[in-house]
């Protein structure tokens, strides 16, 4: 919680930067505080508590820029930090984009409360939290006699931030979150130690599920008893929900400012151009109440609004802050996505895999990586071969291999089950002729 004493702190130090020589500032004031019980086998393993309070301050010193971070909130340390921190920026090197954005692009205020706070966070006590754990734990002892470890916790937290711009943003923001999950290992064939986990979350303790976590968790690795490889080849490639953001976001990153400038982004000069399949319609909606990612304004306090990123397979927007967008002579947007939704189909992930008559469900990936000047990927995968609309045995240490823009247009089919819960809601996939290497 960011305290009125420390909004006036800020608000001087502000004041007391622009009077030591700056020309324009902006200024972070930050307030996190969380805890954690981590079991092993349904004993204490960890016990974590943190808490963090601090200032970052970005100076505009003679067409000049910086950034410096403090958290000793001192109004006489303040004083020296800040005059220290001028004269270090005195000596960079110019940037004539390094500039505060436009006043007319901020958010102004007078909207609906996001709700993103929950109230009873301050209510909740250690037993309750270390109860939660020990109940997941137990949902899985003693279940399977291949079981080797199971690792449950229970995790909450709040965040806090208030922004100031001296050229008249003002903005306060502040959050909740709880998280309950497990993992568990088995003895597999041989020396093999398969291991899964689920995870559920929410901003709000009255909403998050706490029952039946570990019995998914074991659910999920028995399931995996028995692994191999598969023959190398194309296949139908389905990816469920847990999974499909790891697809979407190398799509997303290549859309940000910072590649576009340096020339590393596989969709450069492809706005308003055909870059994937009719079927990804994509959109980023900021203001849904009570959801992970809501916000009203980025972290340089410009407004956030919904927009269209992907329409049918064709780009849209680019997400450029003011200092890219002056850096290329682009319009900027925004510096980041807040909540993206895949416009969802209306079949189950199970009614989806029904249709494959030869296939490959992704349920994880191990590793890999994105070129993101080209978009050629390669990801180390685990999952089920799918055989006439059935999943036949688990497979693992299998790499699919692609390019994105390839991959995207691929797609033939979407689910309409989103995790609701993340701040990326993207349901199960489908794509066409993804090559798989294995056997």
């Amino acid at each position: 919680m960011i305290t009125t004493t420390n909004k006036h702190l800020a608000q001087w130090a502000m004041e007391y930067a622009l009077k030591q020589g700056c020309q324009a500032a902006k200024l972070l004031l930050y307030a996190n505080n969380g805890v954690s019980f981590e079991l092993r086998n349904g004993r204490m393993d960890r016990l974590q508590q943190a808490s963090e309070c601090g200032l970052s301050i970005s100076l505009y010193v003679d067409g000049r820029y910086g950034i410096y971070s403090t958290n000793r909130l001192d109004r006489k340390e303040l004083e020296s930090f800040i005059a220290n921190s001028i004269e270090s920026t005195r000596h960079l090197a110019p940037d004539s984009a390094r500039v505060l954005p436009d006043p007319a692009r901020y958010y102004k205020g007078n909207l609906p409360d996001l709700q993103l706070f929950d109230n009873r966070f301050y209510d909740l006590s250690p037993d309750e939290k270390l109860a939660l754990a020990r109940a997941t734990a137990d949902e899985v002892m003693g279940k399977d006699q291949r079981i080797v470890s199971v690792d449950t916790s229970y995790r909450d937290g709040e965040n806090a931030s208030y922004r100031l711009a001296s050229n008249g943003f003002e903005g306060e923001s502040s959050g909740t979150w709880f998280y309950l999950s497990a993992s568990v290992s088995i003895k597999g064939e041989g020396d093999s130690r398969p291991a899964d986990s689920w995870s559920e979350n929410s901003l709000f303790y009255h909403a998050l599920p706490k029952t039946d976590i570990g019995t998914r968790a074991l659910e999920r690795v028995l399931r995996k008893s028995g692994q191999r490889k598969v023959k190398s080849g194309k296949y139908i490639m389905v990816i469920d929900p847990l999974n499909a953001n790891r697809l979407l976001s190398p799509l997303i990153s290549a859309l940000y400012g910072s590649a576009l400038q340096q020339h590393n982004s596989f969709l450069q000069g492809r706005l308003n151009t055909p870059v994937a399949s009719p079927l990804l319609t994509l959109r980023d909606e900021p203001h849904l109440q009570g959801s992970n990612g809501a916000r009203y304004f980025d972290n340089e306090g410009v407004a956030t609004a919904p927009r269209l990123v992907f329409e049918e397979g064709i780009l849209r927007t680019y997400f450029i802050d003011t200092y890219h967008a002056l850096k290329m002579g682009m319009p900027p947007t925004v510096s980041t996505p807040s909540i993206l939704i895949l416009q969802p189909g209306n079949q189950s992930l199970d009614a989806l895999i029904a249709d494959v008559p030869s296939g490959i469900l992704v349920t994880g990936f191990n590793g890999g990586n994105c070129n993101s000047s080209t978009g050629n990927f390669s990801y180390g995968i685990e999952g089920f071969l799918i055989e006439n609309g059935r999943l036949t045995h688990p497979i693992n240490e299998m790499n699919v291999t692609g390019n994105m823009t390839d991959l995207w247009n691929a797609l033939i089919a979407v689910g309409n089950d989103p995790m609701t819960n993340r701040s990326w809601r993207i349901p199960s996939l489908v794509f066409e002729g993804v090559s798989f290497s294995g056997l």
